[in-house]
């Protein structure tokens, strides 16, 4: 199974608008991290999306691996 590549060890906060809706890069390839920017084409990974429910600041993933992506949920402290 293809493993996805480790943007950073930590999450990216990140200001959302609610009812917006991003897309969060899932291959860990993204010059644009946290969002998608179209390089998992040449993997099996596909974009997960996240639309917000509230205007804010949100956390997510970097390091490719949480339970609850694409929301940081602390994984990165055991790698």
């Amino acid at each position: 199974m293809e493993q996805p590549t480790i943007a950073q060890k930590a999450p990216y906060a990140v200001d959302v608008e609610a009812g917006k809706t991003y897309y969060w890069c899932a291959c860990g390839q993204s010059a644009t991290q946290p969002f998608c920017d179209g390089s998992h084409k040449s993997t099996s990974f596909v974009p997960t999306p996240y639309k917000a429910e509230k205007s804010g600041k949100a956390y997510f993933c970097g390091c490719k691996a949480s339970a609850k992506a694409p929301l940081c949920d602390g994984t990165h402290n055991k790698l």
